[in-house]
């Protein structure tokens, strides 16, 4: 994910009218006080990474990078004061862990996604080994860009976990684990469960799902094009470094000609050398595309917990709908529907009055519960759709911003590669026609 512009293409948000959004949907009880994002009041990087050893959890010697986060008030700096940062390290798996507690606090929020753990969609003369000092270097601008997103959206930016994350080194573990968001959580089995049964899926969450799948799709055609295309260009190059060689070798028996064929060697062994280069440069590119290939998940974690809300909402209109017809059932002596309960009385008798006035009471009981839940989940549905649709807005007009950006910069690093590649031919000539 390119480093250049990104923190300010990302805070472009109407901040102040977010946060007093989300204080009155009652969202203040995870935020701090309520202000502009975190990135308009405290500058945040990741400056290095650092391979480290160590025993895991059960007691095993193992190699992990740990990255550095530093920090430094923006009021500071405006000042023209430059204090020093404040600084702490993390590993990649406390990254996850705070998005895991980002995905389950904020369900109607499309949370930007980390960089892969390990290296996909590369051509394959890079590394694919997550401790190859490349792919660290390019995971530690993908957990900066990780950290900004949050950092400048105008709900997650302003909770009070990610303050502990970036400024408590060792106590923010316990402080997530005591919000109890392991016990949100919602299992994937339920999500699923919920996919297939639910009778009236809103049309906009359907046509979100299709979009994701579409953008995840395209991503990865894109990503797998760039991969083949890249395998081809390496080819292409390392070509011209067999060119320089002969020209190198030739020029070696060749008097007249010897001076010629040897500056001719000497611009194709520069241009084949800068292959390396050229291509690591490439999947940086390739970086912010994956971003939005892991960005299709969140999206589709926005549609699962719609789908699972609204799935438990009808289920609890289906049990009150139940509950009403039995009390109407049993207050009216009239049987509308077959019960095992009603053949008994036909068989031995209807029940005593006590009994049917205690049924009735425990009923009545059970509706004004069920009217309260289907009232709750009625609230809690429309509250998840009326904010992940804003979210889904916010995120769709970010996407194109930052792919219509990364996209023509690849297209100029594409048309300088042309150029460069002109230019050393041109150079080649030149050494020819003076032989």
């Amino acid at each position: 994910m390119a480093e250049d512009g990104r923190d300010e293409s990302v805070a472009a948000d109407d901040d102040s009218q977010h946060t007093a959004e989300d204080g009155r949907n009652g969202l203040n009880n995870t935020m701090v006080e309520e202000s502009p994002t975190l990135l308009r009041r405290m500058e945040i990087c990741v400056a290095e990474a650092e391979k480290r050893s160590g025993k895991n959890a059960v007691n095993m010697q193992e190699t992990f990078t740990v990255y550095l986060i530093e920090t430094r008030p923006m009021d500071a700096l405006a000042e023209g004061r430059n204090p020093a940062p404040d600084s702490l390290w993390r590993r990649y798996s406390e990254f996850e862990l705070l998005r895991n507690y980002l995905l389950v606090s904020f369900p109607y929020i499309v949370v930007p996604p980390l960089p892969e753990k390990r290296a996909e969609f590369v051509w394959h003369k890079l590394s694919a080994d997550n401790m190859d000092p490349d792919f660290v270097e390019r995971r530690r601008v993908g957990l900066e860009n990780f950290l900004l997103r949050v950092a400048s959206h105008p709900v997650l930016s302003n909770d009070k976990i990610l303050h502990h994350f970036l400024t408590e080194e060792h106590s923010w573990k316990e402080v997530v684990y005591e919000t109890g968001f392991q016990a949100k959580a919602d299992s994937r089995l339920k999500a699923l469960s919920a996919t297939f049964r639910v009778r009236n899926p809103d049309k906009r969450f359907m046509d979100m799902k299709h979009y994701s799948d579409e953008l995840q799709s395209h991503t990865s055609q894109l990503l797998r094009a760039r991969a083949r295309v890249a395998d081809r260009l390496y080819g292409v190059y390392k070509v011209h470094g067999n060119y320089g060689r002969v020209f190198s070798e030739w020029s070696a028996i060749e008097r007249e000609m010897g001076d010629g064929l040897q500056s001719a060697g000497h611009h194709m062994d520069a241009y084949a050398a800068s292959i390396d280069d050229i291509l690591e440069e490439e999947e940086h590119y390739a970086d912010q595309l994956k971003e939005y290939l892991f960005y299709a998940e969140a999206l589709r974690a926005v549609c699962r917990k719609h789908e699972l809300t609204q799935f438990e909402l009808e289920m609890a209109t289906q049990d009150l709908i139940s509950k009403k017809q039995q009390h109407e059932e049993l207050s009216t002596g009239i049987v509308r529907t077959f019960s095992f309960k009603g053949m008994t009385n036909k068989l031995f008798g209807q029940e005593a009055p006590e009994q049917r006035e205690a049924r009735l009471k425990l009923l009545e009981e059970l509706i004004e519960e069920g009217e309260e839940a289907v009232k709750d989940k009625t609230v809690e549905c429309e509250e998840h759709v009326e904010k992940a649709w804003v979210d889904v807005q916010r995120f769709k007009e970010q996407k194109d911003k930052d792919l219509r950006e990364a996209l023509i910069n690849y297209a100029v690093m594409q048309v300088s590669m042309c150029k460069k590649g002109i230019q050393m031919w041109s150079n080649a000539k030149e050494c020819f026609l003076k032989m």
